[in-house]
C-alpha cells in the first residue's frame, strides 16, 4: 500500500526525482538541495550598466559567469551574471522606465540576499568640457534630476530669464522647486564616493587619436587634456540635449536643487530612476543606501567647441571618439573599488571602512 501510495505521487508531481524509490539517503540528500536552492544568492557588489556595451566591458574581464534569469527584466538583458567572488553584473535597459522597473524587479527577487551588496552604477555620459573631457571617469555625490522642471518656449521668456526652463511651481528660473516629487536630487553617501575616488585617481585611463582631436578644439581646460579620474555630479533626464544655454542651466540647476554643494559634469538618462528603485528596497529593507556609488564616464561633449553648432555637436556625437575609452574606463575607474570591496570583504562587510 505504501508503495501504491508512493506511485501515485509520483505520477501526480510527473517529475523524474520525485519518482525515485525512497531511501534514507536519497531523502536528505533531496532536502538538502532544496535547502540550498531556496537559499537566495549572497552578493558582495552588484554593477549596474544600462545597455549591452557598459555590461560586455565588465563580462569580458571578471568571468566566467553563472547566469541567473529573474522575472521581471529587460526583454533584452533578461539575466544577472554572478562570478565566483560574488560580483554580479546586471543590465537595466535605456532609460528612465527601463532602469526603474529592471531595479525594482532585481530588489525584490528571493533569488538575492542584497542586504550587504555594494551597488555600482556604472555608465557612460555627456561631460561639461569645464569640468572633464571625453573618457573621464567622475564619481558622484549627487543625482539630480533635469527633467523635472517646467519649459516655455525660450522665445516667449522674459528677457531677464537665460532661457525657458524654471522649477514646477515656482516663478522663475532661479527659485528653488519645494520637491513634491520626492526624487528631483538624492545625496550619495559621501565616504563611499570618496573612497572609491581615493582607489582610482591614480588609474591610467585609455584614449585614443580621434578622441584628442576632438579635445584639440576646445581652447581651454580640462576640456583639451586627456581624461582622468574626477568627482562631480551626474544630472539626469531622458531628452538628449546639446547647447551652451541648456548646458549653463544644467549647471545652474545642479547648483539650486543641492543648495549649492553639487558639481554639476555628467548628463545621462537613468540615474535617479535606479537611486528611486533602491530607496524603495531600503525601505523594504533589502538594501543599504549608503552603499551606493555612481560612475559616469563621459562619452561626448555636452556643448559644442567654438565654431560648431549645437546641432552639429549632436548629430555627429560619435565622431568624437569618446564612445570606446569612456566604456573601457568604466572598468578601469571603477574595477579598483570592485576588487578592493571582494578582497577585503572583512573590512567592507559592515559598511565603508575608514581610510
Amino acid at each position: 500500500m505504501k508503495l501504491f501510495r508512493f506511485t501515485l505521487a509520483c505520477a501526480a508531481a510527473l517529475t523524474l526525482a520525485a519518482c525515485a524509490l525512497p531511501s534514507a539517503n536519497h531523502s536528505s540528500s533531496a532536502a538538502q538541495n532544496a535547502a540550498a536552492a531556496a537559499q537566495p544568492r549572497q552578493v558582495k557588489v552588484m554593477i549596474v550598466s544600462m545597455f549591452g556595451p557598459e555590461g560586455k566591458v565588465w563580462l569580458d574581464q571578471l568571468g566566467p559567469w553563472e547566469d541567473i534569469p529573474v522575472v521581471g527584466l529587460s526583454a533584452d538583458y533578461p539575466a544577472v551574471h554572478c562570478n565566483q567572488q560574488d560580483i554580479c553584473v546586471m543590465t537595466t535597459g535605456m532609460g528612465h522606465a527601463n532602469a526603474a522597473a529592471s531595479m525594482m524587479a532585481l530588489t525584490l527577487s528571493p533569488q538575492f540576499d542584497l542586504r550587504h551588496t555594494y551597488f555600482m552604477i556604472a555608465g557612460i555620459a555627456g561631460i561639461d568640457p569645464s569640468r572633464g573631457t571625453l573618457g573621464s571617469a567622475a564619481w558622484a555625490k549627487y543625482l539630480v534630476d533635469f527633467g523635472i522642471q517646467w519649459e516655455i518656449d525660450a522665445r516667449d521668456a522674459p528677457r531677464s530669464w537665460h532661457g525657458g526652463y524654471l522649477g514646477i511651481n515656482t516663478k522663475n528660473p532661479t527659485q528653488k522647486p519645494p520637491l513634491d516629487y520626492r526624487t528631483e536630487v538624492f545625496q550619495l553617501n559621501p565616504k563611499l564616493a570618496d573612497a572609491a575616488f581615493a582607489l582610482s585617481k591614480d588609474v591610467e585611463l585609455e584614449d585614443n587619436r580621434q578622441a584628442r582631436a576632438a579635445r584639440a578644439k576646445y581652447r581651454y581646460a580640462p576640456a583639451n587634456r586627456p581624461p582622468s579620474v574626477i568627482q562631480c555630479d551626474t544630472l539626469a533626464g531622458d531628452t538628449w540635449w546639446s547647447g551652451t544655454a541648456i548646458g549653463n542651466r544644467a549647471r545652474e540647476w545642479t547648483k539650486i536643487l543641492t543648495d549649492g554643494k553639487g558639481v554639476y559634469c555628467t548628463t545621462q538618462q537613468e540615474d535617479n530612476a535606479t537611486y528611486e528603485a533602491l530607496k524603495r528596497a531600503a525601505a523594504a529593507q533589502r538594501v543599504d543606501l549608503d552603499r551606493v556609488a555612481v560612475l559616469r564616464a563621459g562619452s561626448d561633449f555636452d556643448r559644442p567647441h567654438p565654431g560648431q553648432t549645437s546641432v552639429d555637436n549632436l548629430l555627429n556625437y560619435t565622431s568624437q571618439g569618446g564612445f570606446p575609452i569612456a566604456v573601457d574606463n568604466l572598468f578601469r575607474a571603477g574595477n579598483p573599488l570592485v576588487q578592493d570591496i571582494v578582497t577585503h570583504w572583512d573590512d567592507w562587510q559592515q559598511g565603508v571602512p575608514a581610510r
